[in-house]
């Protein structure tokens, strides 16, 4: 079938809660981000917060060492960059509303200013 969309680069709409790191079909929580993502975008977003999840698992564990300065441990480093790329990505595919909630996060500084 010549010009038809295959299935995954349809666009589809889920809702992503950061606090419990889940992407679902329906708005179960009022603090859900709503996005419009294909298949492979759904992986992508899946894998970020996975990764958030597992360096918050590791930064928590970290805070308990008494020496180690949160301005110069990699993992709390870590977790900051790997927090900034899951808003980019929301802000990214988000609806109007969730790019305008984001922006309203104080984040897009941030992630305008790398460097």
């Amino acid at each position: 079938m010549e010009g038809s969309i295959l299935p995954d680069e349809e666009k589809k709409r889920y809702f992503v809660s950061v606090n419990h790191s889940l992407v679902q079909d329906v708005r179960n929580d009022s603090n859900a981000f709503e996005v419009l993502l294909n298949a492979e975008e759904l992986t992508l977003l899946q894998d970020l917060l996975n990764e958030l999840e597992r360096g918050d698992d590791y930064a928590f564990r970290r805070a308990f060492v008494p020496y180690k300065s949160a301005d110069h441990d990699e993992a709390a480093r870590q977790f900051d960059d790997e927090t900034v790329r899951l808003y980019q990505t929301l802000h990214r595919f988000g609806s109007i509303e969730t790019r305008q909630t984001i922006e309203q996060l104080g984040i897009l500084p941030k992630l305008e200013n790398t460097g």
